[in-house]
């Protein structure tokens, strides 16, 4: 079983080379969970979106051609890469920037620095506990007040969950891919001291995957 930072070195060669071997693998259409995010950012008011774990950026090109300003983060350069040829190519260069970062740190922006926080699978990823918190303190941290935050997590309802390799704290390892599956549990604790507006069970993909879709929002 390897450590944190093994294990995150691994996740981050193997993320790597999937998006060498497979340009804009997820395909040019935004996620349903995306789409949902746009929708409540812009009734919120929002403008400026930052993404983490924006991968080849199907999702954040679908928020700058939505009209809002971007920042995509992901700890992929070469997924990044492939987002910033997109966004040329579909006229929305202007309004997206990339940042190569690993959520492991502190994120590269100020205080109240933006309107609302997109992270799919993001937060699921092989992070333990304890960074995911430092995570959401940071979004807590740029987000501005009244600020929004949608992210997406793999739940221990899914089938992947206790199959595969375990590197303990509800992290499971499964063809490759590094999971750490949310009990509700996490989920309200990491919504202490923001409103929590919603908690949406979807599936995703052939498995299927199954997910929560959490909407939280700092007070004003």
């Amino acid at each position: 079983m390897a450590d944190e930072r093994e294990l995150a070195e691994i996740q981050r060669r193997h993320w790597q080379d999937i998006y060498t071997a497979h340009p804009g693998m997820y395909g040019e259409q935004p996620s349903a969970p995306a789409v949902h995010a746009a929708d409540v950012f812009r009734r919120a008011g929002a403008r400026d979106v930052l993404e983490l774990g924006a991968g080849h950026g199907r999702d954040a090109l679908y928020f700058a051609r939505e009209g809002f300003t971007v920042q995509a983060t992901d700890f992929s350069p070469i997924g990044l890469e492939q987002l910033r040829d997109a966004a040329r190519s579909q006229g929305v260069a202007g309004r997206v920037t990339t940042v190569v970062h690993d959520v492991r740190g502190p994120l590269p922006l100020g205080e109240a620095a933006v309107d609302a926080v997109f992270a799919h699978m993001l937060l699921c990823m092989a992070l333990s506990t304890q960074e995911i918190q430092a995570v959401i303190g940071e979004i807590r941290r740029v987000l501005r007040p009244g600020g929004t935050l949608v992210y997406t997590v793999r739940h221990t309802g899914d089938a992947h969950y206790g199959a595969g390799t375990a590197h303990g704290d509800d992290i499971w390892e499964h063809g490759g891919f590094a999971v750490h599956f949310f009990d509700r549990a996490l989920v309200d604790a990491l919504a202490d001291g923001w409103t929590l507006n919603e908690v949406h069970a979807f599936e995703e993909g052939d498995l299927p995957r199954r997910l929560w879709r959490v909407t939280q929002t700092l007070p004003r």
